[in-house]
């Protein structure tokens, strides 16, 4: 693996680093594998582990929609690429899933440290040697190689695959038709008119919109629009 250098911290509106890696579907140059895509790059603690397993295999099953909406996945910990094959057949088993997405073996910790995945709060999350694993970690990374989410939780805590999927729907839904969304938001549901487009232009674009507030208006997206792929 390349070596990296440790950048300012990473905040939404970042570049995603760019680093080099291997990975359990070959060598990989990162800004190379994002190309045009979207792109969740998600940490894991470490293989063979109970919360992890049944994580990687909801990553897994739902993969076919992220792909839909032009989103690459791509896992990490700090454990070998030989522990993540065999790893990879206990997840298959249990989840009935086919993973298919490349996880990077980061055991020197170069990748987690880049993009601060490091614990520094469970004592117990530690290897043989003591140094520590990895937290769970999600970076949602647009085609342009700009981080857009960041998300991190304890290794004690399993995440939301469909949490994951929906805040994708969000970024490209808002991007493509310059709205955003509201609270439990999923694909369908109406959407609030940016606060910097004024009501004239507001027509224009949404004809069907309301005012609720002067700062809060909101309008369906034609039904062609409300598909889950934007």
């Amino acid at each position: 693996m390349g070596s990296v250098d440790r950048p300012e911290p990473l905040r939404l509106g970042s570049i995603a680093p760019n680093f080099d890696a291997e990975t359990t579907n070959g060598p990989i140059n990162f800004h190379e594998f994002i190309g045009d895509n979207w792109v969740i790059l998600f940490s894991h603690p470490e293989d063979y582990t109970p919360v992890c397993t049944t994580e990687l295999g909801a990553f897994a099953k739902l993969e076919p929609e992220f792909n839909k909406r032009g989103v690459k996945l791509i896992g990490l910990s700090a454990n070998t690429i030989e522990s993540h094959g065999g790893w990879i057949k206990d997840i298959d088993e249990i989840s009935g899933s086919k993973l298919a997405f490349p996880i990077i073996g980061d055991k020197e910790r170069q990748v987690a440290l880049l993009y601060d995945m490091i614990d520094h709060q469970d004592a117990t999350n530690v290897d043989e040697k003591g140094i520590a694993f990895t937290i769970r970690s999600v970076f949602i990374i647009d085609p342009k190689k700009t981080i857009r989410t960041i998300l991190s939780y304890p290794a004690s805590t399993g995440r939301n695959t469909a949490e994951v999927l929906r805040i994708v729907d969000s970024l490209q839904t808002g991007d493509k038709h310059k709205v955003t969304t509201p609270i439990n938001w999923v694909p369908g549901d109406d959407v609030i008119v940016h606060p910097s487009i004024k009501n004239e232009q507001a027509k224009e674009m949404f004809p069907n919109f309301r005012i609720v507030k002067p700062y809060l208006r909101f309008t369906p997206l034609p039904k062609e629009e409300t598909s889950a792929a934007v």
